[in-house]
């Protein structure tokens, strides 16, 4: 087993990190306007309105349960 001070390992953590731009973080920042929008912009329809903004807003939460998930999961390996 190669130890932690082994270069080629710390290479390899580095290359793992910087693999892009972490996109699925800046999500919440498109999604959180669109919800006030919503309430606003569709005020004279109701049923419409109710819906759009509980499907945005389980979206929201489905969105943040995987984010948490997969920092767990990462930690756990």
């Amino acid at each position: 087993m190669a130890s932690t001070s082994d270069p080629s390992q710390q290479d390899a953590v580095i290359r793992k990190q910087k693999r892009g731009f972490p996109i699925k973080f800046l999500v919440p920042l498109i999604y959180a306007p669109v919800l006030p929008l919503i309430r606003l912009s569709l005020r004279r329809n109701p049923v419409v309105r109710d819906r759009l903004f509980t499907a945005v807003l389980a979206g929201a939460f489905a969105h943040g349960f995987y984010l948490v998930t997969d920092i767990y999961d990462a930690e756990s390996k």
